[in-house]
């Protein structure tokens, strides 16, 4: 399977796949597509797994797209302005993405929730308790918001983070949440309550423009309904 990304900020992966290949996507993810398709819907998992994706941020259906002729093109628009990131995953290896960031894998990748294991993580990370964990093996693409900026970090090594820009981390990478030191901080500095703190060995993916964050500068401008 080849792929190319095209489309600046608003990026799409166009996969060039051979007979006998088939990728998946959540319900709906898929932009366009030569003959030569065949399209399987279902809830793959049955109801528990579909919840269980509806809970990570996905659709409770997942689409399979199996090349039958001897090539075929087909292609996944992100959902936001942002970045779309190859991944070429070797067999038990994973990463660990925020809701929504899984676009399209090879058939061979598992998708699945990833549950914080710390209380005070899930409470105040950003994201919540449940993230999504993909395992190879498997080329998958993922969708980050706004521009991905990388860091590999050596074992013991922080990285402090404000709530909503960490978009994925390998496994190895411990996740966990610190409270902003004084009150003046707390109130007047900006970053919140809360940083994550991200300690390695293991490589961390950050994006520049999480949606909440985007939403929020938004908000003053939207119409409220109310008529002067």
């Amino acid at each position: 399977m080849k792929y190319e990304i095209r489309g600046g900020n608003l990026p799409v992966v166009i996969l060039e796949m051979q007979r006998g290949e088939t990728v998946f996507t959540e319900s709906g993810g898929m932009g366009w597509m030569t003959a030569g398709f065949d399209m399987d819907t279902n809830m793959e998992g049955g109801l528990l797994g579909g919840i269980a994706r509806k809970l990570s941020g996905e659709s409770l259906f997942m689409t399979n797209y199996h090349c039958r002729e001897t090539t075929g093109t087909i292609a996944f628009p992100a959902s936001f302005p942002g970045t779309i990131i190859p991944l070429n995953l070797q067999g038990g290896q994973s990463v660990i993405c925020q809701k929504r960031s899984f676009l399209v894998g090879e058939r061979s990748a598992k998708l699945e929730i990833h549950f914080r294991q710390r209380f005070s993580a899930g409470l105040f990370g950003g994201e919540g308790f449940i993230l999504q964990r993909v395992t190879g093996p498997g080329m998958i693409f993922v969708e980050i918001d706004g521009s991905v900026i990388e860091y590999e970090l050596r074992a013991g090594e922080e990285l402090k983070v404000d709530t909503g820009h960490v978009a994925m981390f390998e496994p190895s990478v411990q996740f966990e949440i610190e409270r902003v030191k004084g009150i003046t901080n707390m109130l007047f500095g900006g970053e919140g309550l809360f940083l994550t703190r991200l300690r390695g060995p293991g490589k961390v993916w950050l994006q520049t423009m999480p949606i909440p964050n985007l939403a929020g500068q938004l908000m003053p401008f939207l119409p409220t309904g109310k008529s002067e």
